[in-house]
């Protein structure tokens, strides 16, 4: 029987992952020095964003085509996600750029998402579904169009966006907690004592409808002589 090779837990998915993590705090201090009024410095924080967000779509098609899928990416990349889009979301608030009850609002629907995942993973991973890549990339765009020095006509264009991720944010998270429920509900219980317990106690259970009794039968000695010799083969090829 063969064996299927182990994922390394570090492969190039999960440190563009992880890269990503670490792009954070950059991105946020590059936001703090513009005050989102500075032209270039903005432009400087747009480039950090679009580099840690392109990683995401990076690390998936790796992480897919190269077989690396891993528990830890399963369960960092979306994380990572939210760190990156969290911030964002919280210094456009800070600034004055984007109502607080947007940011609140999506904070919420993706502490709840993250909060479901660890709830069910004694039980497998809940990984991000198509739904919640589309809100990703909306989340994304928007963010990236607040942050961008657009002119105000251009620039008018971002609430739009932003309202379809928020829309798209609010249904996709919907479905999660169905989800959850299901991958607990569903997850296999392991017996006390192998899985030979259940199938024992359906002989037994047999045993007993064929002898009409509470105790079984015991076996004529001619037919354990004749089992025995039928075993007998079986034994020395065994052995």
């Amino acid at each position: 029987m063969t064996r299927s090779v182990p994922v390394p837990l570090v492969n190039a998915a999960n440190a563009l992952t992880v890269v990503r993590l670490l792009m954070v705090p950059v991105f946020f201090a590059l936001v703090v020095v513009s005050q989102l009024t500075s032209p270039g410095w903005r432009i400087a924080a747009f480039v950090a964003f679009g580099l840690a967000s392109f990683t995401d779509f990076v690390d998936g098609w790796i992480a897919r085509h190269w077989q690396l899928v891993t528990a830890f990416g399963k369960v960092a990349d979306p994380i990572a996600d939210k760190a990156l889009t969290g911030t964002a979301l919280v210094l456009l608030s800070a600034y004055g750029r984007l109502p607080w009850w947007v940011t609140i609002l999506i904070l919420l629907r993706e502490a709840g998402v993250t909060l479901l995942r660890f709830w069910v993973i004694r039980y497998g991973v809940m990984a991000a579904s198509r739904g919640g890549k589309v809100k990703t990339a909306l989340q994304i765009l928007a963010i990236a169009w607040y942050v961008w020095p657009f002119p105000p006509v251009l620039a008018a264009v971002g609430p739009w966006i932003m309202a379809t991720a928020v829309a798209v944010t609010l249904l996709t998270g919907l479905d999660y907690a169905p989800r959850a429920l299901h991958l607990r509900r569903g997850a296999p219980t392991v017996p006390v004592q192998g899985h030979g317990i259940g199938s024992g106690a359906a002989r037994n259970g047999s045993e007993t409808a064929r002898n009409g009794t509470g105790t079984a039968q015991e076996e004529p000695e001619p037919a354990r002589d004749a089992e025995a010799a039928r075993d007998a083969p079986e034994t020395a090829r065994d052995g």
